[in-house]
């Protein structure tokens, strides 16, 4: 017998030769069965792996984010085992888990693609290749063995070449690792190269669904061979499955790039190029009211209104490490008489360059810039999405220059900034995440370093705010804050920032004069609480789906005479509005009110206003709110009162 140890700290004996499948059978029947994979002493095994005396095990289920990244990578594998044998003449790419599903990319051959129908063939293929109960089952061979059995798959060797070189690129990182290369094979005629684990065997994968084709490029060059995606998703239970379609189909009719157009917010004109949006006057609207409320709530805050240039010299770039770390995301260079110029992917260089434009002393500090600065950033095509991720963006940029005997107070403070904002746009459900040191490769010695990490860390408790610790995902220059939000369909979107930076002010030698006289470095804190205000916009409107509260509404009330004899005093109720401070539109009597009111309800303006015989005697309305009931001869002042009432709300 050999015994091992479980995450609760009691030992459980098991025969020698068992397996951790074995393990968690001891356990309990029920344990068993939504078992997926295993951890032991710390790495992700196949419960088919023999058990070792003395190991620290813990049993992953189904139900858990690892083993539903399991279940979903095995997906992909029986989606390419699938594709393979109805396509015989196909090759194939990679096949990752990703949130909420999994894809796989295809080389048909010949130019060949999928077409109408394909998906419910593959899926039929796969439920067969499931009901066959195979077995996934794990070898390891050397690149040289490797290359044979992947021989008739371009892709695969040229990801076993770059192992055996030891030239591994991250997208092969659920591929193959290290000078030995794993397979799984789950039948005699099917293999594909992965480090595992995966499922015990394919009839675990029992609730699944294939949601599209795309086209795709080798590891995203544009430049490199076309490929073809298909994306599904998988999950542990049948309920789980169709509260995930549910919320796609949510998803799809909240969609921002299909309510941009059906709103007349914005556009994307092919003649300006991927990426780069056209704001249209109603679109531009809710954009000034948001850039208005952030000047206000920055100047609020004691932050200082800065303006910096859309491009630099290179030697900027240079000095501040962009050019070293980033130069893959930004654009060309633009060589001019007097140096090579760059468009700036980032505000931070500049800021720097305000700070130091002076002597600063303590007594200055914290310094707080603010900018609604422009930046632009090269994107490939494949990952450009509406608003979501754009070449040109605006991002709400604020660097902070504090001493670092002020620095847990001032990241407190941040934090607490960053939360009541992002309540005023109605968001009030949120999870952060703190970031800390990267192992090996950080500028700063580890006192400011473990100051920083221990402030962020109280501001988050203080701020009584769930989170969760990424070990050693900050970046090389400090550690960091984000905050994700969940919109009201229950998606997460990772929004704001607060990273701290040792790296700036040493490449600039930042300094100010202590109170005792000496020079010292300040610590620079990057915060961005909208980041890109354009992915902002989009994400506002997708958690409204376009039915924005009354203070960002484009038009706040539509007033619609019920015929041409009422357009005059239509237009005497919008003037009353308008010098209450409303955004108001009158729809003439041109087309039949019915279709007047649809058109308005359509806009998802908050409140349509009709007006008839009756209320041109009586100075009143009738008063149609957007989700509400019909309300007749509503007084004009007692409307207006209602307005004030509720913009103060919002």
């Amino acid at each position: 017998m050999i015994s091992v140890k479980l995450p609760d700290g009691s030992l459980r004996e098991v025969e020698d030769g068992s397996t951790y499948g074995d393990v968690a059978a001891a356990i309990g029947s029920r344990l068993a069965r939504d078992a997926a994979i295993a951890v032991a002493n710390g790495q992700e095994v196949d419960l088919s792996a023999a058990v070792g005396d003395g190991d620290e095990v813990s049993i992953v289920t189904y139900n858990s984010e690892l083993g539903l990244k399991t279940l979903r990578h095995s997906a992909a594998h029986i989606l390419a085992q699938a594709v393979l044998e109805l396509w015989p003449a196909a090759t194939f790419a990679i096949g990752p888990p990703i949130e909420d599903g999994f894809y796989y990319d295809f080389d048909l051959g010949d130019g060949t693609t999928f077409s109408d129908g394909d998906l419910e063939r593959i899926e039929e293929k796969m439920r067969e290749i499931i009901a066959a109960d195979q077995p996934f089952v794990r070898t390891v061979v050397d690149p040289s063995e490797a290359k044979v059995l992947m021989r008739d798959h371009q892709y695969k060797l040229e990801i076993i070449a770059e192992v055996a070189s030891g030239q591994r690129k991250s997208d092969f990182v659920a591929e193959a690792s290290g000078n030995e290369v794993s397979f799984y094979r789950n039948s005699d005629t099917f293999i594909d190269m992965c480090v595992g684990p995966h499922i015990a065997s394919t009839s675990k994968l029992q609730h699944f669904k294939l949601m599209r084709f795309s086209g795709s490029y080798w590891r995203g060059d544009e430049t490199g061979p076309s490929l073809q995606r298909i994306y599904g998703t998988a999950w542990a239970t049948k309920s789980q499955l169709e509260e995930h379609l549910h919320r796609l189909e949510e998803a799809a009719k909240r969609d921002h790039r299909k309510l941009g157009t059906e709103l007349d917010l914005f556009s994307f004109p092919s003649e300006l190029g991927g990426g780069l949006a056209v704001w249209h006057p109603k679109g531009s609207a809710i954009r000034n009211l948001m850039d208005n409320y952030s000047r206000q709530r920055h100047e609020d805050a004691d932050y200082e209104l800065v303006y910096t240039p859309h491009l630099a010299n290179a030697e900027l770039f240079s000095k501040s490490g962009h050019l070293d770390f980033y130069a893959d995301g930004m654009y060309p260079p633009m060589e001019m008489d007097n140096g090579t110029y760059y468009p700036k992917p980032m505000n931070c260089p500049m800021h720097v360059l305000i700070y130091k434009s002076s002597q600063r002393s303590y007594r200055q500090l914290p310094l707080r810039l603010f900018e609604l600065g422009t930046v632009y950033r090269y994107e490939r095509a494949g990952t450009i999405h509406g608003l979501m991720r754009t070449r040109g963006f605006t991002q709400d940029d604020s660097h902070i220059f504090v001493s670092q005997e002020g620095l847990a107070e001032e990241l407190a403070s941040l934090l607490n900034f960053v939360l009541d904002v992002l309540g005023d746009f109605g968001f009030t459900d949120f999870q952060a995440k703190l970031s800390t040191r990267p192992e090996g490769k950080s500028v700063g010695g580890d006192d400011i370093w473990d100051h920083a990490t221990e402030s962020l860390r109280a501001a988050l408790t203080e701020a009584n705010l769930d989170f969760k610790i990424d070990e050693g995902g900050g970046a090389f220059y400090g550690p960091k804050i984000d905050v994700d939000v969940k919109d009201a369909i229950g998606r997460s979107w990772q929004l704001s920032t607060i990273q701290v930076d040792f790296n700036l002010p040493e490449r600039f030698d930042l300094e100010y004069i202590s109170q005792g006289g000496e020079r010292k470095r300040p610590v620079m804190v990057h915060r961005a609480l909208m980041g890109s205000v354009e992915r902002f916009f989009g994400v506002l409107v997708e958690h409204y789906a376009g039915n924005f509260p009354l203070w960002l509404a484009p038009v706040q009330v539509s007033i619609l005479p019920v015929a041409q004899a009422h357009s005059e005093y239509a237009f005497e109720v919008a003037s009353q509005l308008e010098k209450s401070g409303y955004r108001v539109s009158v729809d003439t009597a041109s087309d039949p009110l019915g279709k007047r009111i649809r058109n308005a309800k359509g806009q998802k303006h908050p409140y349509v206003l009709v007006v008839g015989d009756d209320d041109v005697a009586a100075k009143t309305v009738g008063v149609n709110p957007r989700g509400g009931d019909v309300e007749r001869d509503v007084p004009v002042e007692k409307f207006i009162a209602t307005l004030d009432s509720t913009r103060q709300g919002d």
